[in-house]
């Protein structure tokens, strides 16, 4: 079969109205060689982020045959991402900053966070392998640290690359050992995720890896009679064409624009995607081993979010636009089992400001219902999935002011510290009793008070606190006046950042996506946030990258030794 004997579909006028990849249904065939195949691998790696490059490298390692294929020019989220692994047992760099940990410790406080998405098989194994796979990393180019802040913070400040970046330090989560820092920042100065990928993208060209960029992957090819995926339909934009050099613009456009302008960087998007809806050619590539999916989640595919988790859609997005679920939906072109697909992480931060925390977080009713001091991604859950979405952040004058102060000189990233300021100068409610801010944000104002005065007597120490926060982490709320912060999700001042978790299902010990009986699908394999992994459930940060690492690697060693 000849790639254009199938005809172009109408991509041009989806791309219209859609910038996800169009997907097409499995081209069945009774052999290999009804396919005019344009060139062949023993791999084929959909998708060149970090879990794609790690997948390649490993494969590369094993003497498999490598060829990359990106829908634009490799990178993903991982490039876009703040470049944390999470990485103990015992790394060199914990130990260099005094702490002690093990595998097992680690394991224990993870099995908090993946609440049973993965097996404790997996899961110990994860924690078995992190030293060795952060020490796999700087063997291909990246760098770490054991420098630390002297606040807990959501992200740390340039010099600082080793922090507790998930739970650790809340009472409920640390377990009886002391708690760990696990969140290594890779070195480099502002978001490290640039500089990670770039060493992964350096170090899977050194290994001999082919790459193929500009280029979408739109359907599978598959066995008849085996169900085994032997290729794919790829389709390319002629290379250093002028359809070519304004894809990659628009897309350069729409990435750097997609936190400030995200209408805009919609409408780029959309732009690209009808270039490759009008000018890409077809071609076949045949895969003589495996193909490994890692094109990212779909978040950035308002289609799938409205399907499976609609009420996060007032959420604020983050991610590349290769994150529209194209792994996912080949995958399940081909009978693979999506999984978790409504587990949608929102990002909450409220620390920095690290006096923040201090404050009290309430609902619409005005009861109290999370410790203030959990990871982003727990007290965002919390707001969508049990509060419908609303929630306040209740701070007096004087936290206010401490807040304040830790914005303007406490040396924080501009985007920690401006929707902070912005929110305390121009978007609370303000009041000079706790009844009167009650009315204030529609709350009922006798459940507000007497939340309000459970929560100071704890801060005062006349008892514990009733959701376990740190002695440490408690101030009163006793200076008025009073002010309320609206967090949200949909808050424009303060937008809830949100990503998606969940992917294909797949064997546990290998890669291999499964069908709907728990079987491999022979010759389908998928890493990173295509597949379901350690961060599928709930969200720390570093692990989406150190679960590209160990998926990755994963994949791209099964892939290599199919059938060898």
């Amino acid at each position: 079969m000849n790639p254009r004997s199938a005809g172009r579909p109408p991509d041009a006028a989806v791309a219209r109205r859609s910038s996800a990849t169009p997907i097409q249904a499995a081209l069945d065939v009774e052999r290999a060689e009804e396919i005019a195949w344009s060139e062949q691998a023993d791999v084929l790696v959909v998708g060149w982020g970090a879990a794609g490059a790690c997948a390649a490298i490993e494969a590369r390692a094993h003497q498999a045959s490598v060829l990359v294929i990106d829908r634009f020019d490799g990178g993903g989220a991982s490039e876009l991402s703040g470049g944390v692994v999470y990485a103990g047992g015992g790394t060199c760099y914990q130990q260099a900053a005094g702490y002690v940990d093990t595998p097992q410790a680690m394991f224990d406080y993870l099995r908090h966070e993946v609440n049973g998405v993965v097996s404790d098989t997996t899961l110990m194994r994860f924690c078995k392998d992190s030293v060795d796979n952060l020490g796999w990393l700087e063997q291909h180019g990246a760098r770490f640290g054991a420098t630390m802040p002297t606040h807990k913070t959501s992200y740390p400040p340039d010099g600082v690359f080793l922090y507790h970046s998930g739970n650790e330090l809340v009472p409920a989560y640390g377990g009886s050992d002391a708690s760990a820092p696990r969140g290594h920042r890779t070195v480099a100065k502002g978001q490290s995720g640039a500089a990670l990928y770039a060493a992964l993208r350096a170090a899977t060209l050194r290994a001999g890896a082919a790459t193929l960029t500009q280029t979408t992957v739109r359907r599978l090819v598959r066995e008849r009679f085996s169900g085994r995926v032997i290729g794919v339909e790829a389709w390319q934009l002629p290379p250093g064409g002028a359809a070519a050099l304004e894809h990659a613009r628009l897309q350069r456009q729409a990435t750097r624009w997609r936190n400030y302008r995200p209408a805009k960087a919609a409408a780029w998007r959309l732009q690209a995607a009808a270039i490759e809806g009008s000018h890409a050619e077809p071609r076949f590539i045949r895969a003589a081993r495996g193909v490994v999916l890692s094109t990212g989640g779909f978040i950035c595919n308002p289609e799938l979010v409205n399907q499976h988790a609609p009420h996060y859609r007032r959420g604020w997005p983050i991610g590349a636009a290769g994150c529209d679920g194209s792994g996912l939906r080949l995958g399940q072109s081909v009978q693979g089992q999506g999984q978790q697909l409504s587990n949608i992480s929102a990002w909450r931060f409220i620390t920095p400001p690290p006096s923040w925390p201090m404050a009290m977080v309430v609902n619409s009713r005005g009861e109290r219902f999370c410790n203030e001091q959990v990871y982003g991604a727990k007290l965002g859950n919390a707001i969508v999935e049990q509060q419908g979405g609303k929630a306040w952040l209740v701070i007096d004058a004087r936290l206010r002011l401490q807040a304040i102060k830790e914005c303007l000189f406490g040396g924080l990233w501009a985007f920690q510290f401006l929707p902070a300021l912005a929110m305390m100068l121009i978007g609370a409610r303000k009041a000079p009793t706790i009844g009167a801010l009650a009315a204030r944000i529609g709350a009922d104002p006798a459940t507000l008070e007497r939340h309000w005065q459970t929560y100071n007597a704890a801060a005062r120490g006349d008892g514990d606190d009733w959701l376990g926060k740190s002695a440490d982490m408690r101030q009163a709320l006793d200076r008025p006046p009073f002010y309320a912060l609206n967090i949200s999700i949909g808050e424009r001042l303060f937008p809830l950042a949100t990503i998606s978790l969940g992917g294909l299902r797949v064997n546990e010990a290998d890669g291999h996506v499964t069908n709907a009986e728990g079987h491999d699908i022979a010759g389908l394999f998928a890493a990173g946030r295509s597949a379901i992994g350690l961060p599928s459930s709930g969200y720390v940060s570093g692990l989406s990258l150190a679960d590209c690492v160990f998926s990755g690697r994963r994949a791209g060693h099964a892939a290599a030794l199919q059938g060898v």
